[in-house]
């Protein structure tokens, strides 16, 4: 029976990775890769020269059939993203859900590691014994209208935010509840990580005066009502 591994992967720090995730990499036959060059740094740095293709939100159906061929000539894969886990508001939940419906037969493991989400919550003093998840924000439809949802839950909210957006999010929730509490997890793990909290008034003003923090990855989260 074949194996398909869901690994994850250091979400900055290297270092970041379980010794079983390390070996499961070096003895797959194949791994699939949100960007092979990402991961290659990754390989790299543990010497592992398992073979690696591309699979990512525009792979086209022949990969997907290149992969179930793969699977049924009885080899076993790896799954892994660029950073964290994969099908976390990624792309790779797509080929988990194609494989749960047409090869059952398949073993789906997960490799259990690093999430920026649960990194951020973790460190942010909210309450996350329940919270709710909205991974990345759409950019247009429907964007307003979940800001209205944020301000009415009672539960943390977390989601992912781009350097391209976060000032456009600061103001809408700003707009929306001017005095909740706001904490962001900045660059998790990486040289320059900060966790950064305050209404999202502060927290605008703070990136306005500081346009050098307006760069890497976000997770934002806001106190429930």
């Amino acid at each position: 029976m074949s194996i398909l591994y869901v690994i994850a992967t250091p979400i900055g720090n290297l270092e970041d990775i379980t010794l079983r995730a390390i070996r499961i990499l070096k003895e797959v036959d194949l791994i699939l890769c949100e960007d092979t060059r990402v991961t290659k740094k990754l390989l790299n740095h543990y010497e592992i020269d398992t073979s690696t293709i591309s699979y990512h939100s525009h792979s086209k159906l022949s990969k997907v059939e290149k992969i179930f061929e793969l699977l049924d000539g009885g080899k076993n894969l790896a799954l892994v993203s660029d950073a964290g886990t994969p099908t976390i508001s990624d792309p790779g939940v797509q080929l988990i859900s194609k494989i749960k419906e047409d090869k059952p037969e398949v073993e789906v493991l997960t490799i259990p590691g690093a999430s920026a989400l649960i990194s951020a919550l973790s460190t942010s003093g909210l309450p996350s014994s329940e919270f709710l998840f909205l991974g990345f924000l759409p950019h247009k439809k429907g964007r307003e209208t979940l800001f209205k949802e944020i301000k009415e839950n009672k539960r943390t909210v977390a989601f992912y935010e781009s350097p391209h957006r976060i000032l456009k999010t600061l103001n809408s929730l700003n707009e929306h509840m001017p005095d909740r509490e706001v904490i962001i997890g900045r660059e998790l793990t990486k040289i320059y990580e900060e966790t950064l909290s305050g209404t999202a008034s502060e927290l605008l003003k703070l990136f306005e005066e500081n346009q050098e923090k307006v760069r890497g990855e976000f997770v934002v989260m806001v106190r429930g009502k």
